[in-house]
């Protein structure tokens, strides 16, 4: 059972964290780009990531940023606005941390957060600035029963 969906359910708040890490693998990049249908060669040849001067093939940014959906899964958040900014590469292999920051709330239940990706060195290679809707009383009740049922589909 995730530690996110429970905190959740007993409430986000104003300087709340979340966080999770993940390799990427050339497989990965195969599945995103299947279903993204980006087949830009600097995910897949290396001579092309080369002529743009990178170490190595490299991952999709999206595909990176979206580990914030993973955090957004788990807490049920409802994505109203994503801003991403893009600052390093990420390469096949390298495991990233991405870290994710409650920074403002409304009674309403609509938040602000600022997420950042680090690689293995700690060096940033993604930041983003999101908005959103957190679950509302019902929500978390559905959550708590979703839970008591062996939350059958949540992977995680």
């Amino acid at each position: 059972m995730s530690s996110m969906r429970i905190k959740s359910i007993e409430g986000i708040h104003i300087g709340d964290r979340f966080s999770v890490s993940r390799t990427f693998s050339q497989q990965d990049a195969m599945e995103f780009a299947g279903i993204s249908r980006d087949y830009n060669p600097v995910h897949f040849d290396t001579r092309f990531s080369d002529a743009k001067n990178f170490k190595g093939k490299i991952c999709h940014g999206l595909l990176v940023a979206s580990m914030i959906t993973e955090i957004g899964g788990q807490v049920g958040w409802l994505a109203t606005e994503m801003n991403f900014k893009f600052i390093k590469p990420v390469y096949f292999g390298e495991m990233i941390k991405c870290e994710m920051l409650i920074t403002d709330m409304s009674p309403k239940g609509l938040a602000k957060a600022e997420a950042v990706f680090k690689n293995e060195e700690g060096t940033p290679v993604l930041r983003a600035f999101l908005k959103g809707i957190i679950p509302g009383e019902s929500e978390k009740q559905v959550m708590c029963k979703m839970i008591e049922e062996g939350d059958p589909t949540n992977r995680i």
